[in-house]
């Protein structure tokens, strides 16, 4: 990550708490795929950029949220485990065809799970 991506990845974090943080970074990766989706000119260092960065931001929440550690009952972790190997899939699939139509399970996902961890902070 350069230096400017990580200070305001610093600065955005010391403003929200965790769970917050998790729905801002899902919205952000899924506003980035909506915008490629919409506006669909095939650039493929742009789009394989947003979807390394959905993919990485999966990866990290998956082992989060399965790690042993972590308190949440087993069918939620198994729930993300089932949802971060489909978003990794699906990310495999679009690289390798590329199509507007692929990237809306990856941002219907995104906001999902963001729209329940902010539900999840509301009630904290």
């Amino acid at each position: 990550m350069n230096g400017y991506g990580a200070s305001a990845y610093q600065r955005v974090q010391t403003t929200l708490g965790p769970r917050e943080l998790e729905a801002h970074l899902l919205l952000k990766a899924a506003a980035q795929l909506q915008s490629f989706k919409d506006n669909w000119s095939y650039e493929e260092e742009a789009v394989a950029e947003a979807l390394t960065l959905n993919r990485k931001l999966w990866t990290i929440l998956g082992t989060s949220a399965t790690d042993e550690s972590n308190p949440l009952p087993t069918q939620i972790k198994e729930n993300v485990a089932n949802l971060t190997v489909f978003v990794l899939k699906r990310t495999l699939e679009i690289m390798e065809d590329p199509s507007p139509e692929k990237l809306s399970a990856l941002i219907s996902i995104n906001r999902s799970l963001a729209q329940g961890l902010r539900g999840q902070a509301d009630e904290e």
